[in-house]
């Protein structure tokens, strides 16, 4: 362990083994450092806030402080952060909204520089986050999704799995498990087949998911019909273990859900 010896650890805080901090980084009294994980300098990292193990948190990064939320009483409430994450330069990670509320990170994932992810935020597993994306509150990104460069995200979006949303899009409603999606505002361009075809969770699967996505995704976005139709029907028509069910079910509940914003429509010659 390397602890510069112009860092500031506040007595109180727990910092696991094998823990390298750089200069100038500020470590609060309610925070947990988990083992081998590498803080360079000019960090701070304040609140309660829990990290994991293998985490690389790189210069400027600002993690666990207040929300930026007009709603926030000083309530107690924290971050969460899994193992093996990047954090690149200038990331701010807010604390959550709501006593005992939550700001969640997975595992295995790219958080580039100067992005922010806001209150109450869950972020899954192995998402990649390019430069100065900014998360609205209470935002929802599944895994494997990847978000392009300088993009706003709504609050209470939620971003499917297998995704992958284009730089300097404006996103303001769900995006769909496996699709591509682009503009401003955003709209389905297609399915993202290599995203698909790369994950190994779904190589590992019986068959080719790539015809069967393609398949279901013909089938709720037909012409002559209208999206809750297509997926009423669908919900019985594909077996409920199944990626392309997932799809379905993330647009069945984007729909009738009131604290859900709706998908994202389908890019049309009239766009």
């Amino acid at each position: 362990m390397a602890i510069h010896p112009t860092a500031i650890i506040e007595d109180g805080c727990y910092i696991g083994s094998e823990v390298d901090i750089g200069a100038n980084s500020y470590i609060g009294a309610k925070t947990q450092i988990g083992d081998n994980t590498v803080i360079h300098a000019q960090v701070v990292i304040d609140g309660n806030v829990k990290i994991g193990e293998g985490n690389t948190i790189f210069p400027g990064a600002v993690i666990g402080l207040a929300p930026q939320d007009k709603t926030y009483q000083g309530e107690e409430s924290g971050v969460l952060i899994g193992n093996h994450n990047v954090i690149r330069e200038y990331v701010t990670i807010n604390s959550a909204t709501g006593e005992r509320s939550l700001t969640q990170i997975g595992d295995g994932n790219m958080i580039m520089a100067y992005c922010h992810i806001a209150h109450n935020c869950l972020i899954a597993d192995k998402v990649t986050m390019a430069n100065s994306v900014s998360l609205g509150g209470h935002v929802v990104v599944e895994s494997d999704a990847v978000l392009g460069g300088v993009l706003g995200v709504h609050q209470y979006t939620h971003i499917g799995q297998i995704s992958m949303v284009g730089g300097m899009s404006r996103v303001d409603r769900d995006v769909p498990p496996f699709t591509l999606v682009e503009g401003n505002p955003a709209r389905i361009r297609g399915l993202n087949k290599i995203g698909i075809q790369r994950v190994r969770r779904l190589r590992s699967l019986d068959g080719d998911v790539w015809p069967r996505l393609k398949e279901v995704f013909k089938v709720l976005y037909s012409d002559r019909t209208a999206l809750n139709q297509s997926v009423h029907r669908a919900l019985a028509s594909f077996p409920e273990d199944s990626p392309e069910y997932s799809l379905i079910t993330f647009l069945d509940q984007s729909l009738n859900d009131l604290n859900r914003r709706g998908p994202v429509p389908r890019h049309s010659i009239e766009d």
